[in-house]
């Protein structure tokens, strides 16, 4: 509880894209040294640390080397292949995937029913396909449709909140490729523009 407050002095969270250089290594160097003040460890996350820069990662390989006993380092990256070697060789690794989108619709389903609301499968759907595989972006979609939608979450409504086109506009525009209709494919794709919906994300719908 006291992590999830932010009132543990003894878990500290560093951004390492606007502390990336030495210097800020160098005084975590020296605070690691000190014994936690009310947990067993002392835990520092280290955000996005692939963008230390390579100084900076040379002084905390000297820490990650010869850690202090009560001290853990949980080193997050988007981009694993970009954080040295020698850094990595010292780590245990755990790579996250994104969730299947049938599961993260079950989880926002099992979410409206505990508020006590309703929503449509095909809508819940929708919120979980736009999240990309992430539930906290899920969850994020669900309460802005609960939010716009007095009564029940509708897959129009989920659609307006994705900013996506509807699937009459990819079945229609679909059948036109599927049938060398260049103009008819044109002219679905302008009416898509008309409703002003994101071209990319259309294309990513399409897909």
């Amino acid at each position: 509880e006291e992590i999830t407050s932010g009132r543990a002095v003894d878990v500290l969270e560093i951004d390492a894209a606007s502390n990336r250089g030495i210097d800020e290594i160098r005084d975590l160097r020296d605070k690691v040294r000190f014994a936690p003040a009310g947990l067993k460890h002392k835990v520092y996350i280290i955000d996005e640390v692939h963008m230390l820069t390579p100084e900076a990662f040379n002084a905390l390989l000297k820490t990650l080397e010869e850690p202090p006993g009560r001290v853990l380092f949980i080193l997050a990256t988007t981009e694993p292949h970009k954080v040295p070697a020698t850094i990595l060789s010292r780590c245990q690794r755990f790579d996250f995937f994104p969730l299947e989108t049938r599961a993260i619709a079950a989880h926002l389903a099992q979410v409206v029913e505990k508020e006590g609301r309703k929503a449509k499968e095909e809508a819940l759907l929708i919120l979980a396909r736009g999240a990309s595989g992430g539930m906290r972006d899920a969850l994020g979609l669900l309460e802005q449709a609960l939010a716009f939608c007095d009564e029940e979450v509708t897959a129009k409504e989920g659609l307006q909140i994705m900013g996506q086109a509807s699937l009459d506009s990819f079945l229609g525009l679909t059948k036109k490729i599927g049938s060398s209709d260049a103009a008819g494919s044109i002219e679905v794709i302008e009416r898509v523009t008309r409703e002003g919906k994101d071209l990319n994300q259309f294309a990513r719908g399409l897909l």
